[in-house]
C-alpha cells in the first residue's frame, strides 16, 4: 500500500470513519477515549507498515520504540529526596554525569543500528566481500523510514535531557513513532508536538476536512503527474549519459531538481493531509526552496524539518555560531558533511554535502563582510543583487543535484566533463526525448521552464498577495485532481525517492 493510490484512500476512508465514531473526549471518559484512539493509531500504523516491503521489521521497531521510551524514562529520573542535605551537591553532579551517560547511550545504540543497515551491506562490498554482501547480509534491507525513525529518536532523548518531560506512556510513545502518514519519510516530527495535540482532540471542522483532503490531492497531482512523468525522463537520461551532450546534461540536471521537489513534496503533502483528516498538524516541510536567494534561507524552505533537526540536535551542541568565525563554518561543513553521510553510503551524497557546506561558509563570510563595507550590503540589498544572488544560490543547488542523482563518482564525473561543449550522440535524442515522450528537448524545456512559472505565480500569490484559495473552490478542484491524478500518472507509479533514504 503506497502513499497516493486507491487502496491508501480506501484504508484511510474506513479509518477516519471508526476513528471518529469513537466516543468524545468528555471528561468522565476522556482517558478511554484517548486510549481507544492511540490503540486504533497504533493498530493501523502496524496494519500499514504490515503492506510494505520490509514489513518484516516490525519487531525491531517496537524493540526500538520500547527502548528510546524506557532510557527517556531513565534521563527524566529525579533524584532521590531523601538524600541528605550535605551530600546533595555531589549527588547532583552525579546524576548530571548519570544523565549524561544514559544520553550518550541511547544516541550511541540508535546511531549503531542505523549505520549498520545502511552501511554494513555496501561497506563488505567496497571491501572486497562481494560474496558475503550479496549473500545473508544483503538480505538486512534497511527497514522503510528508519532514518527518519531514529532522527526523531534522538530528538526524544535529547529534548527530555534537556528538561522536557518524558513520556509515560507505552501506547503514546509507539502511536506516537509509529504514527502512519510520517513513518516513512517524514515530515520529522517531535513528541511533544504530537502529545499536547492528542490532548485537545476533536472532530476536525469542515474547513480543515476540506484542507486534509487538498492537500492529499494536491500532493497525489505533485506526485503522480508531475514528478513520474518528470523521472520517466529523468532516468532514462540517466541511463544514456555517455551518449548524452551539454544540453541533455543540463536538461537532466534541472528535470531532476524539479523531479526531486515534486515527489518529496508530494509525499509530506499526503502525509500532512491524512494528518489532518485524524486531528493532528504535522510541520510543514517545504516552502517554496526554488525561490531562495541564499543557501542558508534554501536551508530554511528545503526539508524544513530536517533542517531544523541538524541545527538543533548538530550544529547548535557543535558551538554554533558562538565560538568565533572559523569555528562556526568548521561546524557548518562538519553538519552538512553528516547530511550527505546520512542521504547514502556512495562518495556522490558525501560530495554534494560538501558543496551545500562550503556554500553556506561563502554565505556566512559574505554576511560578516557586508557588516564591515556598507556598499557591498547595499548591492545585495538591491533588486539587481537579489537577482544575482537567486542565480548563484540555485545554480549551485542545481549543479549539487548531479552528486545527489549520480552518486557513483565516476557518472558524476563525466556528465560533469560534458557540461560544456559536447555534442550528443545522433540517436541520444531520438531514443530519449521522441520515443519516451513524444516531445523534441526544447518543447520538454518549454514545459519545465513553465512548471517553474507557475510556481513563481504560486509564490507571488501565497507569499507576496497572501492569498489563499477558499475551502468551496477546493471542494470543487478536488474531484478533478484526483481523476487527472488517475489519468495522467504513468503505467507504473514510482516508489518516493526519499524511501531510499
Amino acid at each position: 500500500m503506497t502513499q497516493p493510490s486507491i487502496l491508501y484512500g480506501l484504508f484511510l476512508a474506513v479509518l477516519f470513519i471508526v476513528y471518529w465514531l469513537l466516543p468524545n473526549q468528555k471528561p468522565d471518559r476522556s482517558r478511554l477515549s484517548q486510549s481507544l484512539r492511540l490503540w486504533l493509531i497504533l493498530l493501523a500504523s502496524l496494519f500499514f507498515y504490515a503492506s510494505l516491503p520490509t514489513a518484516e521489521y516490525i519487531p525491531l521497531l517496537l524493540i526500538l520504540i520500547a527502548m528510546n521510551f524506557f532510557i527517556g524514562k531513565a534521563l527524566a529520573a529525579p533524584l532521590d529526596w531523601r538524600i541528605p542535605n550535605e551530600a546533595w551537591p555531589y549527588a547532583q553532579i552525579d546524576w548530571a554525569k548519570r544523565k549524561t551517560q544514559v544520553l550518550g547511550l541511547g544516541i550511541t545504540l540508535n546511531v549503531l543500528l542505523l549505520l549498520g543497515f545502511k552501511y554494513i551491506s555496501p561497506g563488505l562490498s567496497g571491501l572486497g566481500f562481494e560474496r558475503l554482501a550479496t549473500g545473508p547480509v544483503a538480505a538486512l534491507a534497511m527497514p522503510l523510514g528508519l532514518s527518519f525513525f531514529i532522527f526523531e529518536c534522538i530528538a526524544y532523548l535529547v529534548d527530555v535531557y534537556r528538561g522536557s518531560p518524558a513520556c509515560e506512556s507505552w501506547l503514546e510513545f509507539a502511536a506516537y513513532k509509529l504514527f502512519f502518514p510520517k513513518l516513512i519519510s517524514g515530515p520529522i516530527t517531535r513528541f511533544h508536538s504530537f502529545s499536547n495535540q492528542l490532548k485537545g482532540l476533536s472532530f476536525p471542522s469542515l474547513n480543515r476536512n476540506v484542507e486534509g483532503l487538498w492537500l492529499i490531492a494536491s500532493g497525489a497531482v505533485k506526485k503522480l503527474i508531475i514528478a513520474d512523468n518528470i523521472g520517466q525522463l529523468v532516468d532514462i537520461s540517466a541511463e544514456s549519459l555517455p551518449r548524452a551532450g551539454s544540453g541533455d546534461i543540463w536538461l537532466l540536471v534541472f528535470a531532476y531538481g524539479l523531479q526531486l521537489y515534486f515527489d518529496f513534496s508530494g509525499y509530506v503533502d499526503v502525509a500532512r493531509g491524512s494528518a489532518l483528516l485524524l486531528g493532528f498538524n504535522l510541520p510543514q516541510n517545504f516552502n517554496f526552496p526554488y525561490f531562495a536567494t541564499s543557501i542558508a534561507d534554501f536551508w530554511r524552505r528545503w526539508h524544513m524539518t530536517l533542517g531544523e533537526w541538524l541545527r538543533n540536535y548538530l550544529y547548535f551542541p557543535l558551538g554554533g555560531s558562538r565560538r568565533g568565525l572559523i569555528r562556526t563554518c568548521v561546524n557548518l561543513m562538519v553538519v552538512m558533511l553528516i547530511a550527505g553521510v546520512w542521504h547514502g553510503d556512495r562518495w556522490g551524497f558525501v560530495v554534494w554535502g560538501a558543496i551545500h557546506g562550503f556554500a553556506l561558509i561563502v554565505h556566512r563570510l559574505n554576511g560578516t563582510l557586508c557588516d564591515r563595507v556598507t556598499p557591498l550590503q547595499t548591492f545585495w540589498q538591491s533588486r539587481p543583487g537579489i537577482v544575482l544572488a537567486w542565480a548563484i544560490t540555485q545554480f549551485t543547488i542545481f549543479f549539487s543535484w548531479i552528486f545527489f542523482r549520480l552518486p557513483n563518482l565516476n557518472d558524476a564525473s563525466l556528465a560533469i566533463q560534458r557540461l560544456f561543449g559536447h555534442r550528443a550522440d545522433i540517436q541520444f535524442a531520438q531514443k530519449v526525448y521522441l520515443d519516451s515522450t513524444g516531445l523534441s528537448r526544447s518543447q520538454l524545456l518549454i514545459l519545465l521552464i513553465s512548471l517553474v512559472a507557475s510556481m513563481g505565480i504560486a509564490y507571488g500569490v501565497q507569499q507576496e498577495l497572501k492569498l489563499q484559495i477558499s475551502w468551496p473552490i477546493k471542494v470543487l478542484l478536488l474531484p478533478l485532481c484526483c481523476f487527472f491524478a488517475w489519468v495522467l500518472a504513468p503505467d507504473m507509479a514510482s516508489p518516493f525517492i526519499y524511501f531510499d533514504f
